[in-house]
């Protein structure tokens, strides 16, 4: 089992490196998009973790090229910055999963192992918080806007620096 593990914070990448070299894994790591796509083309993984928010380009945009690599590789979105906008988005470029961070190596082996779907998910036993509501309604407007910050603070009718503001914050917890 080959896995990429597409990752800018070198230490954790280097963490979760090791916790799946000791699971099996043959590990390559990337820290951005370009390094990401070079290195899916020579390495070839069975399995990739990307994370979302990556300098330059999202994540978003590795888990595009990755899923259209022949064979795709199982990959398992991981970000400290998740709203149901980038989850959807996600899985419909070809991931299969997504996790929010914190998530140990057991969790992230779990997703990149299971196939199917489970229906027996918990649902959250309480809705969103407004804050929360608040957060996943800018991704999405960010998502619809192809992450142009000033084009989603003209249409959330918001200063740009304070969306900015907003979107530099971590994301609310969900319940």
């Amino acid at each position: 089992m080959k896995l990429l593990i597409v990752e800018d914070d070198a230490d954790f990448a280097g963490v979760l490196a090791r916790a799946m070299k000791k699971r099996g894994f043959e590990v390559a790591l990337a820290h951005d998009a370009p390094e990401a796509r070079s290195a899916a083309d020579d390495f070839v993984p069975s399995h990739a973790v990307v994370d979302l928010k990556l300098p330059g380009e999202s994540g978003l945009k590795v888990v595009e090229h990755l899923a259209a690599c022949t064979p795709a590789p199982a990959i398992v979105v991981l970000t400290g910055y998740a709203s149901i906008a980038t989850a959807v988005e996600a899985v419909r470029l070809g991931a299969r999963h997504y996790l929010a961070k914190p998530a140990d190596a057991d969790e992230i082996l779990a997703a990149l192992l299971r196939d199917q779907p489970d229906a027996a998910l918990e649902v959250a036993p309480e809705p969103l918080s407004v804050a929360r509501l608040e957060w996943e309604h800018i991704q999405k407007v960010l998502n619809e806007h192809a992450g142009n910050i000033s084009a989603t603070a003209r249409a959330l009718k918001m200063h740009r620096r304070t969306l900015q503001r907003k979107l530099d914050k971590r994301p609310p917890r969900p319940a």
